[in-house]
């Protein structure tokens, strides 16, 4: 066997052979963004009712773009967002998830030594899906000072001949930011963006998430986006690419053929997408309601650590604090945490190496997410008391 998959160390990292041991004697998990084990269930009297009206007329009309009713539905949801954006039903293509949206876009965009211009902290799920295609991510920087914002000079720096498109995440996992402006230097360089918005309502210190096709009408954009987030729905595992008009202009139909070749969207969770649309409003309020209070709840406990610098995020269910003055490395300082009972992700995990960075997830049920924080300031004072009796 050879390339990515035979180059991988799927080994168990030293936190994870950890976290299996602690096991036993218990631990509160604080990175956890599976919306399943935390309480947040979708109303299973919707998802009834959505389903029983599929059955009755069951038929398989395979569509590469997706069934019309749930493109419909698509369409509407991006017209109704706080910045409008007009996309046509024959410029959205339904997928089984956003993994194979992105999966779809690599094969659509690149060829195999090409790159992908994407940010240097990343959820690991983008690096896997490249090197499946054999494309390479060439990181741009995001600046930690001014709130994780796109850093452009790098954009310029990373891109050569061999780049064919820039992947943005806003909200961006596991920062927050969300990208609020236009961005001159992506005008400029005129290649294609990839804008994954599976966090888009979930705005925190932001007022909205615009759709980046509305900050950026003339270049050609991908807008990725799915049900696992939006409605607390990863076990029906639904979601879509939509393209604005320059997108659809130069690559859609290429897309048809590619969508066309896997047909991975079930029939029966695009038949009910309308509903949740229409429906699932109430639900989407209530889990919007509780990240803001268990973002407000947890901001407030950290500002109380001396030794832990969060930065409120723009949007998303994350906080990605700095740690200073710790001796050792994220490693270190993850399994100290651990061995005191809480569980949190070290910077490195997603692939940021600058500073001592832990994620914390907002996520997380409140009275588990108040208690972890607990023993997590906890244990980080009492190794400050350590220090100051040794120095």
């Amino acid at each position: 066997m050879s390339g990515f998959l035979a180059d991988a160390d799927l080994s168990a990292n030293r936190i994870e052979l950890a976290r299996r041991r602690a096991v036993r004697r218990g631990y509160i998990d604080l990175t956890s963004s599976n919306p399943t084990h935390q309480g947040l269930l979708f109303p299973p009297d919707i998802l009834r009712a959505a389903a029983d009206t599929y059955w009755p007329a069951r038929r398989y009309d395979p569509d590469p773009h997706g069934l019309p009713p749930a493109r419909g539905a698509i369409a509407d949801y991006y017209a109704r967002r706080a910045r409008p954006l007009q996309i046509g039903t024959e410029d959205i293509y339904i997928t089984a998830s956003t993994s194979e949206a992105y999966g779809l876009l690599f094969a659509l965009l690149t060829e195999p030594g090409d790159n992908v211009l994407a940010p240097d902290v990343t959820y690991p799920l983008c690096e896997y899906l490249a090197g499946i295609y054999h494309v390479e991510l060439r990181p741009y920087l995001l600046d930690e000072a001014r709130g994780w914002q796109i850093n452009p000079t790098s954009l310029y720096a990373q891109c050569d001949a061999r780049t064919r498109a820039v992947l943005i995440i806003s909200p961006h996992n596991p920062t927050g930011m969300i990208v609020q402006t236009p961005i001159p230097a992506l005008d400029d360089l005129g290649l294609p963006v990839i804008c994954d918005e599976v966090f888009a309502e979930f705005a925190y210190r932001a007022p909205h998430t615009p759709p980046f096709g509305a900050l950026h009408p003339g270049l050609p954009v991908f807008h990725l986006n799915g049900i696992s987030k939006m409605f607390a729905l990863p076990d029906m595992k639904l979601g879509w690419v939509a393209l604005n008009p320059p997108a659809a202009e130069r690559f859609g139909e290429r897309l048809e053929m590619l969508n066309d070749t896997f047909l991975g969207a079930n029939s029966l969770t695009q038949s009910m997408l309308p509903a949740l649309f229409a429906q699932g409003g109430a639900f989407v309020d209530e889990m919007r309601g509780r990240i803001r209070s268990n973002l407000d709840m947890a901001l407030e406990a950290l500002s109380g650590c001396v030794r832990l610098r969060a930065q409120p995020p723009d949007g998303g269910y994350y906080l990605f604090p700095q740690m200073t003055g710790w001796a050792g490395d994220e490693e270190s300082l993850a399994l100290h945490l651990l061995e005191h009972g809480v569980l949190v992700h070290p910077g490195y995990f997603y692939g940021y190496e600058r500073g001592t960075h832990i994620m914390i997830s907002c996520l997380t049920e409140q009275t588990q997410l108040r208690a972890g924080l607990a023993r997590l300031i906890a244990a980080l004072d009492a190794h400050v008391a350590f220090d100051a009796n040794t120095a």
